[in-house]
């Protein structure tokens, strides 16, 4: 079956399982980085702490997260009926691969907030000495 032939709804939802996989193992892993990260930078923050209930917080705020990013999904087949594509199996992976990359990347942001406050809050703390 070529990618012409499949509406765009159904060629979408064929590669939501993928998607939202990618999440999983991206929250997931960027969980891991900002424990890790956090622990070792920000170990004398007092305002930093992993505990049950902030673990709990996190994952239910993440699936929430989830959710909204499901939602965001929708937009490749709803681009589809405005942009109207002449190449439209290429435009559907550009696209796929283009959402894909920025919602798996996107959870890595925090790491790399808390590398920036570690710096910063170094930084800022060599100022007042």
């Amino acid at each position: 079956m070529i990618d012409t032939a499949a509406s765009p709804f159904a060629w979408w939802e064929a590669r939501r399982l993928r998607y939202n996989v990618g999440l999983v193992v991206a929250g997931f892993l960027a969980f891991v980085a900002y424990s890790v990260l956090g622990s070792w930078l920000l170990s004398d923050d007092p305002d930093f702490e992993i505990t049950i209930f902030t673990i709990a917080f996190q994952g239910i705020a993440y699936l929430f997260m989830m959710v909204v990013a499901n939602l965001c999904f929708l937009l490749g087949p709803f681009s589809e009926r405005f942009v109207r594509p002449l190449d439209l199996p290429r435009y559907r992976h550009t696209c796929f691969r283009l959402g894909f990359w920025f919602s798996v990347l996107l959870p890595f942001s925090v790491p790399v907030l808390v590398v920036v406050s570690a710096l910063l809050g170094s930084h800022h703390g060599s100022d007042q000495s």
